[in-house]
């Protein structure tokens, strides 16, 4: 077979719908000015689908350091990897602000979060060593343990009488081959909105020697009193052993980081090979961090008005009988019963007839029989766009349960 074949002939489990979906339901064109309300196909809707968590992404100040970084820098500088001729002072300023935040010694800039994760990953471990992860764990932490060549177990997600279970395999292996464990986790788990079990893990430290990993993508800046992350939030930063954070949700930008003791960044800076053969992070996008970080730390009303809107469009989804699992940060799943046609009926409806815009999620990402309309909140969005969704949500589940989707429909796209 041509392996070309397989480019026509097996799209894989969401290529299948290119034909019918693209342009509508997947890559579609959101227009316009980055805040609560975009053009999508010459409408203008109620977005709910970005990840600009503290509404920085079109903030004026943020807008015009990005502007003067590439006024003064232009996209290109600094040239080659950080380790050859691609390090600047800027990028230490920030790596050393970034672990004072989070309360480490010692960070290291990442050029892309997934791809920063893959490598951290593969860095961190070898054949002897032993990996244990969580059922939902990220696309990028899998991406990662694919390189490596020793054992890992994963265990069901937020299970910890599993997790127990798994480490007990673990230990049995490294006794054996002299290797360490790594545990990795999410702080915040993107989907679905619950937190990663970091205070039970980590009660397990002592009776299991391993080392915790976490992925705090969505953590990072809306979590803890300060929003320095998921593990603030549970009291717990001294126990955490590697944080990884990423610039792309509440900071509204491109990159992210990786924080721990100082050994650990020195050797993960030698041996992360996505950053030793990479380009370094241009300036603008450096010193464009350094304001959304200056923000972040120093300007709390962003992170305030981000969970009043949170607060408000949970609680107000959840007294109207919508099912949000266990969301306990500002990711908001909606989940619904029903299969892909109920699901794109329903998602056609809310962005016609409802003028709302979010994201949809199905079989294989979810299981079968089940459909999630994710809701992403931001500092950005008001308590009338927060009103106006719960009403809108409670008519579509009422029409859901009245069996009004149940007719066949096509796909509608984009011409």
């Amino acid at each position: 077979m041509d392996i070309f074949d397989k480019c026509e002939n097996a799209m894989g489990p969401l290529g299948k719908y290119a034909n019918q979906a693209e342009g509508y339901y997947v890559f579609p064109k959101l227009e316009g000015e980055i805040s609560n309300k975009m053009m999508f196909q010459g409408k203008e809707r109620l977005v709910w689908s970005l990840n600009n968590y503290l509404g920085l992404a079109n903030n004026p100040e943020v807008r015009k350091a990005d502007a003067q970084g590439a006024a003064d820098w232009g996209m290109a500088y600094p040239m080659g990897a950080r380790m050859m001729s691609g390090h600047t002072k800027y990028h230490e300023e920030l790596e050393e602000k970034l672990a004072s935040f989070v309360g480490r010694e010692s960070a290291y800039l990442l050029n892309y979060g997934y791809q920063g994760m893959v490598s951290i990953i593969n860095a961190m471990v070898d054949r002897k060593d032993v990996i244990v992860y969580d059922s939902e764990a990220h696309a990028c932490i899998i991406d990662g343990m694919r390189l490596h060549f020793g054992k890992r177990f994963v265990y069901p997600h937020n299970n910890m009488e599993n997790l127990e279970k798994e480490l007990q395999r673990a230990t049995k292996i490294v006794e054996k081959t002299g290797g360490g464990i790594l545990v990795i986790t999410e702080g915040v788990y993107g989907m679905a909105g619950d937190l990663g079990k970091l205070d039970k893990i980590i009660a397990l430290k002592d009776k299991y020697k391993f080392r915790l990993f976490i992925d705090d993508a969505h953590g990072f800046g809306t979590m803890g009193p300060t929003g320095a992350g998921t593990d603030e939030h549970f009291g717990i930063q001294d126990e955490v052993d590697i944080y990884f954070g990423t610039f792309a949700k509440s900071m509204a930008g491109i990159g992210g980081f990786v924080a721990s003791n100082k050994s650990v960044i020195k050797y993960l800076r030698y041996n992360m090979r996505s950053q030793i053969y990479a380009k370094s992070l241009p300036m603008p996008m450096v010193i464009g961090a350094l304001k959304r970080l200056d923000m972040l730390i120093n300007e709390p009303e962003h992170r305030e008005n981000l969970w009043k809107i949170v607060n408000a469009l949970q609680s107000g989804l959840r007294k109207n009988g919508l099912n949000l699992g266990n969301a306990e940060s500002p990711v908001t799943p909606v989940f619904l019963n029903g299969g892909v046609s109920e699901a794109t009926q329903i998602t056609y409806d809310l962005r016609e007839n409802y003028n709302i815009f979010c994201s949809i999620v199905v079989y294989p990402v979810i299981p079968k029989g089940m459909i999630m309309l994710r809701l992403i909140p931001t500092a950005v969005h008001t308590l009338e766009d927060v009103d106006y969704t719960i009403k809108a949500f409670t008519e579509i589940k009422n029409k859901l349960d009245n069996n009004e989707y149940a007719h066949e429909f096509k796909v509608q796209t984009a011409d």
